[in-house]
């Protein structure tokens, strides 16, 4: 029988876009946080909590001198550079950042389903507890991992599934537009720390805007 080929395309919805934070980043920024935790008077001056849906333990802004010296502004705006130029084929000439914040999220937190501001946005993760996804809850059909982020859009139909549900892996980082919904669920059986990362940013409006014909 004469082989057949085939390509399921897959193309509507948000284009989601993941890479790996550099491991030496991901070090100074773990070191970052680790010394705001020490430092009463700065969480209080950093806090972010108030302005985040998210029953968490903590949640803070990044100073503009940490995100400059650790590198992260760096590895924002070149990566929203590469995926936007893979998605349309148009180079950026903008890229402000607008927020970065830190989330630190403990057993029977979760992050109830939201969206950002800005352009564009994203999540990774800077640690995660060794026994982070043991918990699960199936029910009809339907399996929810604790800690996980889930990525929602659209409805649950015949061959469209509405939910990308995602492990968290130290260094993975996802890069999404501001409207894409998302939630984390709380994880049980560990006293462990999840540590994300977060982000929203403006680019170029003439790109960003598709509906200005």
């Amino acid at each position: 029988m004469e082989e057949v080929k085939y390509l399921v395309i897959k193309k509507f919805g948000p284009s989601i876009f993941k890479i790996k934070i550099p491991n030496k980043i991901v070090d100074k920024l773990n070191s970052y946080v680790d010394k705001i935790i020490e430092d009463k008077e700065k969480q209080k001056k950093l806090n972010f909590g108030n302005n985040l849906v998210g029953d968490v333990t903590q949640e803070f802004f990044l100073e503009p001198d940490t995100i400059k010296e650790t590198g992260w502004l760096n590895f924002l705006s070149t990566c929203v550079q590469k995926w936007i130029e893979i998605e349309t084929g148009k180079k950026i000439k903008k890229f402000h950042l607008e927020k970065t914040w830190i989330v630190r999220q403990f057993e029977n937190e979760y992050n109830p389903t939201h969206w950002h501001g800005g352009h564009v946005s994203g999540a990774g993760f800077l640690k995660v507890p060794e026994s982070l996804g043991k918990h699960k809850q199936k029910k009809n059909d339907i399996e929810y991992s604790g800690g996980n982020l889930q990525l929602i859009h659209g409805s649950r139909m015949f061959l469209c599934n509405s939910i990308l549900d995602i492990k968290p892996e130290v260094g993975d980082f996802y890069f999404f537009p501001n409207y894409l919904m998302h939630s984390v669920f709380p994880f049980k059986n560990t006293n462990e720390e999840r540590r994300s990362i977060s982000f929203n940013a403006t680019i170029d409006e003439n790109i960003y805007n598709v509906y200005k014909y």
